[in-house]
């Protein structure tokens, strides 16, 4: 397979993180996704994979039982202040678990500060093997590719990189152009999904969407054929397809399986599969 797939967190939130990778598994993923600190601090509860051994060693089994891998370990959010020794026990616990990739979201708008901060953090995850991948969403401090790469660019670390994700790409007004252009060793992983086109451009929508509404690849309007063959091949795809209603629906492996096949048409299409 020209692109290794890997289960995303939020595709099946509900599942905990030794059925996750037995998921992936069943459903032919070769990676998985796992989160160990919130997104939403104060409105979303904790991971126990943070802090308890026994939940570690179980997924670990599940991981050595399966031959899964751990894609990329979500997610740590830099702001103004940050919580360094929590950020390098994460980076810890991520090693454990043999991760591959950290996600990185923006959320100081000092510019300087934050580049400051994504290269203390990249420092911080290098021993352990990991890359720090900023993602760009339009309501953040990072709203676009542009501005990720900048401030990649800026920290100069080695293991910094650019996540593309595919719903926030086609939000902020990224190109395929960019896309393509960016350096090769700067693309650690992207993450693929669908969405409605055209689409509400407000913020609360923007994230209503995100967490919850995202369409399996083909169903909406966003040219993920295009985006697929601005990628170098080799890059792993994280197929990341939140849809609350229909979790509702279909439990966690139908939902991992559809995200899949709909995955598979996508780079069939692009002649990446």
């Amino acid at each position: 397979m020209t692109h290794p797939l890997s289960l995303a967190f939020l595709t099946i939130f509900d599942a905990d993180p030794v059925s996750a990778v037995r998921i992936a598994a069943a459903t032919g993923y070769q990676m998985v996704g796992l989160r160990i600190l919130p997104a939403a601090p104060g409105t979303e509860s904790g991971y126990p994979l943070l802090e308890d051994d026994r939940v570690l060693a179980e997924v670990r089994a599940a991981l050595a039982d399966t031959g899964v891998k751990v894609g990329d370990v979500e997610i740590v959010r830099l702001k103004p202040q940050n919580d360094w020794d929590l950020l390098a026990r994460f980076c810890a616990r991520c090693e454990a678990l043999d991760a591959r990739h950290i996600l990185v979201a923006g959320d100081d708008a000092d510019t300087g500060r934050l580049t400051e901060s994504f290269a203390r953090f990249c420092d911080i995850a290098r021993p352990h093997g990991l890359t720090a991948d900023l993602e760009f969403m339009p309501w953040t401090a990072v709203p676009d590719l542009a501005a990720a790469q900048t401030i990649v660019q800026a920290a100069g670390r080695s293991n910094g990189g650019v996540l593309v994700d595919a719903l926030h790409f086609d939000r902020s007004g990224s190109t395929l152009e960019q896309v393509a252009a960016l350096p090769a060793q700067m693309m650690h992983y992207v993450q693929l999904c669908d969405g409605a086109v055209p689409f509400e451009r407000d913020d609360a929508s923007l994230i209503r969407v995100a967490r919850g509404e995202r369409l399996f690849p083909g169903q909406g309007g966003i040219d993920l054929v295009g985006l697929v063959r601005a990628v170098p091949p080799g890059v792993t795809i994280s197929v990341e397809v939140p849809h609350r209603p229909l979790a509702e629906k279909l439990d966690a492996t139908g939902r991992a399986a559809m995200a899949h096949a709909a995955t598979m048409a996508i780079l069939r299409a692009a002649g990446r599969a």
